[in-house]
């Protein structure tokens, strides 16, 4: 016992910083192993960070870093717990051999944390390692890294992840290697993101995303739509665990992406919309043309001779699905979504019910077809989860004036999304509804930091799921 508590000793507390902590006395390293090491090490400490916003009293306002549901308010601590228990963690992302722990060793002498990371994960349900590999940016300028003028990348893959916290880390990692902003969602059905940053760093990104094991043969140069933007299209990084990749509600064990509709390329959809809007017009078609977004996306954008749902949210789609089986049945459905991921669930869900002849989902959502096709039969501007709300038919809440650029009401106990024309905003019209409007004055008399549930006119009278009485809602069979 003692000499295993003087082991521990030596390994955690010889020499100073994080790289001596890691490597110890132990591990004889070159300048070049030196500096990936330290760079790991570094980096991996960095991924456990705790944004400044959470570090409020509720949470503990002293916690800097958490891992392995541990909280650390001290540099040494987070130090001394990555050293002991995920040095083969680190080992891999530096490209250096395995540390003693994962020979099999914790330092108390039993199997660690890390004897089970080394394994392959393959041995334990089928999926890949995961690799720790962080791409070199020593050829890379800083500015060139942090350039304002950049993209936003839209991506997802679905896949089976044996370890999803630790996918999480490297992500996290990854992002702020490369300066990038946005949302990251990892399951243990794969991965949904949203970046931005410079384009050399997004190169950098997909280049190291289509290099991971985990995605390896399943996500391609192509499942990456980009835009213009840049990290400034993001107010901060947020990368975490979810159940789902897209908040659908539904178990993914119960309703799997597996089980998806047919892809079709966006030439393909776009003759199967052609063929649709012809039968629409003479009144022949067996085929629904279905919008699997939001009300306030299809609101300022939409294909022509669509069914939009008017749900607020994706999660209230398995509802309307089941509330509206009989406008469903024995017709062949034809969806899509923005980037394609809600189709995945959304088709599976559709077809888990037996009533539809077919399901068909645009491969690549609007953002391929718009690609393919500026001026096919998508109309209007596509709505985008940042803080650029638009990208590409809508009217002013107030006067009715064309206008399709969104903010949020003005009200600080409301969420929703409003279209108001500059005219309106100037006259002080800037809320989702007169009822917001009113509460925006009573909330400003009241104590700060008070936060109200929604609730306005807007919520109240719009069904949660609503029923299509008669045939599918359509929202513009024109050409035009």
């Amino acid at each position: 016992r003692h000499s295993t508590w003087l082991s521990k000793k030596r390994w955690v507390g010889a020499g100073r910083g994080p790289l001596r902590a890691w490597a110890g006395p132990r591990c004889n390293l070159g300048n070049a192993d030196a500096c990936g090491a330290f760079q790991a090490f570094s980096l991996f400490v960095k991924a456990k960070e705790v944004p400044a916003a959470s570090r409020c009293p509720g949470g503990g306002e002293g916690v800097r870093w958490r891992c392995c549901r541990q909280a650390f308010e001290e540099l040494r601590g987070i130090h001394r717990h990555v050293a002991l228990h995920h040095s083969g963690d680190v080992g891999r992302q530096a490209g250096l051999g395995a540390g003693p722990a994962e020979a099999g060793e914790s330092p108390e002498g039993g199997p660690g944390p890390a004897d089970s990371a080394a394994r392959p994960s393959g041995h334990s349900c089928g999926s890949p390692e995961i690799c720790w590999a962080l791409p070199d940016t020593s050829h890379v300028s800083q500015d060139e890294l942090t350039s304002q003028v950049g993209e936003v990348l839209l991506y997802y893959c679905y896949c089976e992840v044996r370890d999803p916290e630790k996918l999480c880390a490297w992500q996290k990692a990854l992002c702020q290697h490369l300066h990038l902003t946005g949302k990251v969602r990892v399951a243990t059905e794969g991965i949904n993101g949203t970046v931005g940053g410079s384009k050399v760093a997004t190169s950098l990104y997909i280049k190291v995303m289509l290099s991971q094991p985990l995605f390896k043969n399943i996500l391609c140069q192509e499942d990456f739509k980009s835009s213009a933007g840049g990290a400034h299209c993001f107010p901060d990084l947020r990368v975490g665990v979810f159940k789902e990749i897209v908040p659908m509600g539904i178990d993914p064990k119960i309703v799997s992406y597996k089980e998806t509709g047919i892809h079709l390329s966006p030439q393909e959809f776009h003759r199967e919309v052609e063929q649709y809007l012809s039968q629409t017009t003479q009144g022949q078609s067996d085929t629904i043309l279905l919008d699997c977004r939001n009300f306030y996306e299809s609101k300022i954008g939409h294909f022509q001779g669509c069914l939009a749902p008017d749900i607020r949210k994706f999660s209230y789609f398995p509802s309307y699905v089941d509330e509206n089986l009989e406008l469903f049945k024995d017709k062949r459905v034809l969806m899509y979504c923005t980037g394609g991921i809600r189709c995945e669930r959304g088709s599976a869900y559709l077809r888990s019910k037996a009533v539809c002849r077919e399901v068909y989902q645009l491969k690549g959502g609007i953002h391929k077809y718009l690609e393919e096709f500026p001026d096919g039969f998508y109309r209007g501007k596509l709505f985008v989860f940042d803080d650029r709300y638009c990208r590409r038919l809508g009217t002013c809440r107030y006067c009715g004036v064309l206008w399709d650029q969104y903010k949020l009401c003005s009200s600080q106990h409301c969420r929703q999304l409003v279209l108001t024309c500059p005219s309106c905003c100037n006259k002080g019209l800037t809320a989702c509804c007169s009822v917001c409007q009113e509460k925006a004055l009573k909330v400003t008399s009241r104590a700060s930091g008070q936060t109200l549930k929604e609730e306005c006119e807007c919520t109240r009278r719009r069904p949660r799921v609503p029923i299509e009485h008669i045939s599918p809602r359509i929202l513009d069979t024109g050409k035009d």
